[in-house]
């Protein structure tokens, strides 16, 4: 028993930690508005996965956020609430076709380069590699199998928040996971993008945490430091290995 935990587990992110989410969403803004220049498209989109969070939260969380009426006014409500802040006001059907613009195209995923590498030599060192994501559980299993990891990272490692019940940042969701992979938090390592969710989740859970920061964002509190941060997947593999 002992043996079993003390396993080294690390657990990514998925949405702007394994491929880039930021294309779907400029092609999805574009799409609709126009292709603007200078238009801040990273601000838009950190502010777009704000609301998202914000309002997903409001509306009773992940658990209940699958196909239904609330959950398409929620995905046009952040495009509106997002946009308006940089003086683009958007109706509603405006905000509709925004949606179906970004889900149209939000399959189409290409992994960051080297991120399925890492994740090989991770699991050939024999340590547990998971994936914890937050978001409604037929969602983002399309985008993890759009990224053919099942033969890497079997199915009982890849946690939604929408399935177990709880949100990140709330530690619960973490304490799970250790829970059903027979890991302790002191040895496990967080990576993702996402101060709130992410850096301030893991760490208040008792994990290490790799902030993602592949946009040079700035920390949102002052409360909470990361254990490392990295800016590409060549960085992550120099902290890991």
């Amino acid at each position: 028993m002992t043996q079993i935990m003390e396993r080294k587990g690390v657990f990514f992110d998925v949405d702007d930690t394994l491929y880039d989410h930021l294309s779907p969403f400029r092609q999805a803004v574009a799409a609709v508005i126009g292709e603007r220049e200078g238009f801040p498209y990273d601000e838009a989109y950190h502010r777009m996965r704000y609301y998202s969070d914000k309002l997903s939260l409001e509306m009773g969380g992940a658990g209940v956020m699958e196909n239904d009426s609330s959950t398409e006014l929620m995905r046009r409500k952040r495009f509106e609430l997002a946009l308006a802040e940089f003086g683009v006001k958007l109706t509603e059907k405006q905000a509709a076709d925004m949606q179906a613009a970004y889900i149209g195209c939000q399959f189409n995923i290409t992994m960051f380069d080297g991120a399925k590498e890492l994740i090989k030599r991770l699991v050939k060192a024999g340590i547990v590699v998971g994936l914890l994501t937050n978001g409604a559980e037929n969602h983002q299993l399309r985008k993890i199998r759009a990224m053919e990891l099942d033969h890497l990272i079997p199915p009982e490692r890849q946690f939604i928040s929408g399935k177990v019940g709880w949100d990140k940042p709330d530690t619960r969701v973490f304490r799970h996971v250790n829970e059903a992979t027979g890991t302790r938090p002191e040895n496990c390592v967080y990576i993702g993008d996402s101060w709130r969710n992410d850096v301030i989740g893991a760490l208040d859970a008792g994990w290490s945490v790799i902030w993602f920061n592949h946009r040079s964002a700035n920390p949102e509190t002052d409360t909470h430091t990361p254990t490392h941060t990295a800016a590409s997947y060549e960085e992550l593999a120099g902290l890991l290995f």
